[in-house]
């Protein structure tokens, strides 16, 4: 595919700000899955710019909703690592590819859990098929993500409830051998622990 200049009123950089009448007029004389010099597709950044016209647009035509740019985004890890759910329900419904990995190795339910998105969380959980037990890059699975990066807060306790519900296993490790219940216990995170360890009964 070929890349094109960033340039604000060229393709595929004007989806970002262009009406969208303007779009579907052009949209049929350029490549569709053209990459800019960061190599995101016109799908990312309508997805980016909170265009979901646009985006919807654009898969009805066919775009690529799985490329990814230079860091390893595309629209549903955008919208899982942005807490979007709109955005994350019509990148499922247009075939997500679930295993594609984050820069840091992580599938689309690593970056949720982390951050305390819960509904984004839920959804993948309970509607999808995505690999709630992958280890990333970093030793973590999703559930571990949820316990280290966070407060612990009701958020978190309803994430990893989730998480556990939906086949996440409680005695996966990190790379140090340290356990999700050993972590929560570490923290302080009463709550979880009890959780974590009402799993392992």
């Amino acid at each position: 595919m070929r890349t094109v200049p960033q340039s604000a009123d060229q393709w595929p950089t004007l989806v970002a700000t262009a009406p969208a009448q303007r779009i579907s007029a052009v949209m049929g004389d350029h490549d569709l899955d053209a990459t800019d010099t960061v190599g995101r597709t016109a799908a990312l950044i309508a997805a980016k710019a909170g265009r979901m016209d646009v985006l919807a647009n654009l898969i009805e035509a066919g775009a690529d909703i799985n490329k990814q740019d230079h860091i390893c985004l595309n629209p549903f890890l955008w919208g899982c690592i942005s807490g979007n759910l709109e955005l994350v329900r019509m990148s499922v419904d247009a075939g997500a590819d679930l295993t594609l990995l984050t820069r840091f190795g992580g599938v689309g339910i690593h970056p949720p859990a982390e951050k305390g998105h819960v509904e984004v969380v839920r959804y993948l959980a309970e509607e999808t098929d995505v690999n709630v037990n992958l280890t990333n890059i970093c030793g973590w699975t999703p559930l571990l993500e949820a316990i280290i990066l966070r407060d612990g807060g009701p958020a978190q306790q309803e994430i990893v409830k989730l998480l556990l519900d939906a086949g996440a296993d409680p005695a996966m490790v990190d790379q140090w051998g340290v356990s999700p219940l050993q972590h929560a216990t570490e923290k302080g995170f009463t709550e979880i622990a009890e959780i974590l360890a009402a799993a392992q009964a």
